[in-house]
């Protein structure tokens, strides 16, 4: 696995972002406007394409050398013209090199699409292309009209209770939660002190993989991962390899009941995006009930920004509607949920990667 690079500086990548959004506005001001549009409508079969690549392994059989599509074809167990239209495709959209000599190699940016490589975004792909995820998006109009799940609708069903039935589709999306989780933490961490704190409490926090790096800066502070008791059973490994197990208390329930009390710090991870206001302050005021007078309460979250720049965000907020329900939200939206919940929100974090950090204390 390639060591990590280090990461620029948050204003650079912020400057770096909006040269692209530029130079992505000005190439499609430069072509007629159908042109264009086909063009972004062909990212639907781009995002197949790639869905296809990662789940025969091409990456992974390109990480040594250059390779012809018929190697690969024999070595992924597919047709050898189908597989040499798929990767020139991907050939095309710089994902893969094309040599003259007809042999094909991983780009910079095709490398991520290997199963082992730090940061792969293989695991995420295969959620976004599963046929089941596709069936949800392909419904994404139903869920515009009334505003509600198409993925609940489609399976009967809140998604969060769907994948207890559907092992398969489970471990797709548990394994890209992961990748992105992974990601998401290593840029998000160190942008907060946790030292000089007591007891961190990580709310929803799975196997515990934010909570063991927010210990690690914190080494006079004890943790408890919280979390339904199906999901805290597998959490011991992630403990153990961050060497924080002997200060972690591992405790099962659903924090649309109750959370753990005292802590002088809350975190959530990705937890109220999944839900509307409603739900979110259910969650909220449980942990405005439990938390200590001085406590402090993060939202590890994909903030939007106001107004309607390019940003992940906005799509990502598309997928909350037709997955779980639930929306990304705007700093003015935080400060209002949050005030509503008994909290003020002190500031928002930006991060070197999308994901930013609200601070909120109690009210």
């Amino acid at each position: 696995m390639p060591a990590t690079a280090k990461t620029p500086p948050t204003w650079l990548i912020n400057t770096i972002g909006r040269i692209r959004n530029a130079l992505g506005t000005a190439s499609r001001s430069a072509v007629p406007a159908n042109i264009a549009l086909l063009e972004i409508t062909q990212g639907a079969w781009l995002t197949q394409a790639l869905y296809a690549a990662a789940q025969l392994g091409i990456a992974d059989e390109l990480r040594d050398r250059p390779r012809s599509s018929a190697d690969i074809a024999s070595a992924v167990g597919a047709d050898p013209g189908a597989t040499y239209r798929l990767m020139r495709a991907l050939a095309a959209n710089g994902l893969l090199k094309l040599h003259r000599d007809g042999r094909f190699s991983l780009t910079r940016v095709g490398q991520a699409l290997r199963s082992d490589y730090d940061g792969s975004m293989a695991p995420m792909i295969k959620l976004v292309g599963h046929p089941s995820h596709w069936e949800h998006w392909g419904n994404l109009l139903y869920s515009v009209k009334t505003g509600d799940s198409a993925a609940e609708k489609l399976r009967g069903m809140p998604v969060f209770d769907y994948l207890e039935t559907d092992p398969e589709y489970a471990k797709v999306f548990n394994d890209a939660m992961t990748g992105v989780s992974a990601m998401a933490i290593e840029a998000a961490v160190p942008a907060y002190t946790f030292s000089g704190h007591k007891l961190i409490i990580d709310v929803g926090g799975g196997h515990g993989a934010l909570l063991a790096a927010a210990l690690a800066t914190a080494p006079d502070a004890r943790g408890v991962l919280f979390d339904l008791p199906s999901v805290i059973a597998g959490a011991g490994p992630e403990l153990d390899r961050a060497g924080v197990s002997d200060r972690c208390t591992k405790t099962g329930g659903s924090f649309f009941e109750a959370v753990p009390e005292g802590g002088d710090v809350y975190l959530m991870k990705t937890i109220i995006h999944d839900w509307d206001d409603e739900k979110s302050l259910t969650i909220l005021r449980n942990i405005r009930t439990a938390i200590a007078p001085n406590g402090k309460l993060l939202l590890f979250e994909l903030v939007l920004p106001e107004g309607a720049p390019s940003h992940p965000g906005m799509l990502l907020d598309l997928e909350m509607l037709v997955h779980p329900g639930g929306c990304e939200r705007t700093p003015s939206e935080y400060r209002d949920l949050l005030a509503r919940a008994g909290f003020r929100m002190t500031r928002v974090i930006g991060t070197t990667g999308p994901m930013s950090i609200v601070e909120a204390v109690p009210a």
